[in-house]
């Protein structure tokens, strides 16, 4: 590792994230909003110290910390949620991604008249405007979410809802009620999809695991299933490590291929990675930095997955740079990524 590359690993994990390493006790604290809305109702876990991995086109160059350890993701699960959807497509169960929801899922959750005319495409950019509660969950609780003042306090909008595909918003019941409608599709739990078809191939660990919530049980062809969360806003989501998480974006960088075998098509991932109309920031769930606007340090192709507390998996695919960082302070996210691009640009 050369010196400048070790000073980027040391920033990283001098700029550990303000959140406690009490998980649990963060978001019963209102981190998110007040009661009742902040209720737990999934998993959690406590969190470690910084750590991540960095590679170079493939090859592992850097680590800080302890990076075998599995945390909680919180958002990054809404990208491998957009990576199952491909996966769907890929075996037939999704053909038509302008297609109603309600056309294949039977849920009352896409009966109501707002939620009827949701397509696959509005859940998988955010721009879905689903409204109702969902496993005791209302979308009031994250409608008008700003994303800049997470922690300040934030309270329900009443602002009023617009027609499917007609506006932005980051709302995690939203998110969830695509995990539910891709439960209806495989018809099998999406942790088992995930490991079979995306994390063995790619040989990840075993240590890490997929939850929803005590109020997610959802009866499939006679069984109960737990619909996945896809975050862990009020609990649930992945806990995986930063080594596992760093295959899963080599995956994605390799344009979805792994020594030589297909495993997620090229043409999805491209569709993940292009711009919706309503934000040039957010692809399928994807991360972008169109016009170096997000994080001016990184490259106009830069890609992330990005959890709150400052977990995120980022992609240089130009450069083959991989790097996952733990719990570094999203406000020096910026500044990690342009040590990393300078250290390894001589």
């Amino acid at each position: 590792m050369n010196a400048d590359l070790k000073a980027a690993t040391e920033f990283a994990a001098a700029h550990e994230t303000p959140w406690p390493r009490d998980i649990l006790a963060h978001l019963e604290g209102g981190f998110f909003e007040g009661p009742p809305d902040n209720a737990v109702i999934g998993p959690t876990a406590p969190r470690g110290g910084p750590n991540g991995v960095i590679y170079q086109h493939g090859k592992r160059i850097a680590e800080w910390g302890d990076p075998t350890r599995a945390d909680m993701t919180f958002s990054v699960a809404k990208s491998y949620l957009a990576m199952l959807a491909g996966l769907a497509v890929q075996e037939g169960l999704l053909p038509d991604l302008e297609a109603r929801v309600s056309d294949r899922v039977p849920h009352e959750a896409f009966a109501t008249a707002q939620n009827v005319p949701i397509t696959w495409r509005h859940l998988l950019t955010n721009t879905s405007e689903f409204e109702g509660t969902l496993f005791g969950k209302s979308d009031l609780i994250d409608r008008g979410r700003n994303l800049g003042v997470e922690g300040q306090g934030k309270k329900r909008s009443p602002r009023p809802m617009q027609p499917p595909g007609s506006y932005w918003e980051y709302n995690d019941v939203r998110v969830n009620a695509l995990a539910l409608a891709l439960l209806h599709l495989f018809r099998r739990p999406l942790p088992e999809i995930w490991a079979e078809r995306i994390m063995a191939p790619i040989g990840a660990g075993t240590g890490w695991q997929w939850r929803g919530y005590a109020t997610s049980q959802v009866e499939i062809d006679g069984r109960m299933i737990e619909s996945v969360s896809g975050g862990g806003h009020w609990g649930g989501g992945i806990i995986i490590n930063a080594e596992d998480q760093a295959r899963v974006g080599l995956l994605v960088a390799a344009d979805g291929e792994w020594n030589g075998k297909r495993i997620i098509a090229k043409e999805w991932l491209d569709l993940c990675r292009t711009p919706c109309a309503l934000n040039p920031h957010y692809g399928f769930l994807f991360w972008l930095n169109t016009g170096r606007t997000k994080w001016p340090a990184a490259s106009e192709g830069a890609v992330c997955f990005s959890g709150a507390g400052g977990n995120t998996t980022w992609m240089e695919p130009a450069e083959g740079i991989v790097a996952v960082s733990r719990w570094l302070d999203p406000a020096h996210l910026n500044g990690f990524m342009g040590m990393v691009r300078a250290a390894l640009a001589k």
